[in-house]
């Protein structure tokens, strides 16, 4: 598949099989988050792998009880280990990096035949205790990944004639 393929077919899977996911395909997602740019290349993040069931099902629960959390296989929680960097643009450089980062993930997976959400609808004290998180550390995101119990069908994207100006705001 072609990553323009891959991009306009991704979409956020809440319901997955109960099958896990292959280590060398687990790896694969984690190397396309490596591989992700960042800010003056520090790559100042981490990123946990949870697999154990009774984890996940905690998770779950500090995630709002979004029960797809606990049925995914893998739970990728996306930490920045280094929050302090302001880009010059004004914006805090962890957010811009880990959201690269994890949309690399999203890809990889999909062209892997796996599922992801973005999940960030979380209590974010609640996840550092369940893994441990030590602090200064914030968890981004967290990343459910699986093989889908349903691909979703597509949601309406706006008009590119909505989003998009040349030479200046339309």
């Amino acid at each position: 598949m072609d990553v323009y393929e891959c991009i306009k077919s991704r979409r956020s899977v809440r319901s997955y099989l109960d099958k896990d996911v292959e280590e060398e395909k687990l790896n694969r997602i984690l190397d396309s988050a490596r591989r992700a740019p960042s800010a003056n290349n520090k790559q100042n993040w981490k990123f946990i792998v949870v697999t154990d069931p009774d984890l996940r099902k905690r998770l779950c629960v500090a995630a709002k009880n979004q029960g797809f959390v606990a049925e995914a296989p893998v739970v990728i929680a996306a930490c920045a280990t280094k929050t302090d960097h302001i880009m010059t643009c004004g914006h805090p450089s962890h957010l811009v990096d880990l959201a690269i980062a994890i949309d690399h993930m999203t890809l990889a997976a999909r062209e892997l035949g796996l599922g992801t959400c973005w999940i960030g609808a979380f209590q974010q004290d609640e996840v550092k205790k369940i893994l441990g998180i030590p602090q200064g550390v914030e968890v981004i995101e967290l990343l459910p990944v699986g093989y889908p119990a349903k691909w979703p069908d597509p949601k309406p994207r706006k008009k590119l004639k909505e989003i998009v100006s040349v030479n200046g705001w339309e």
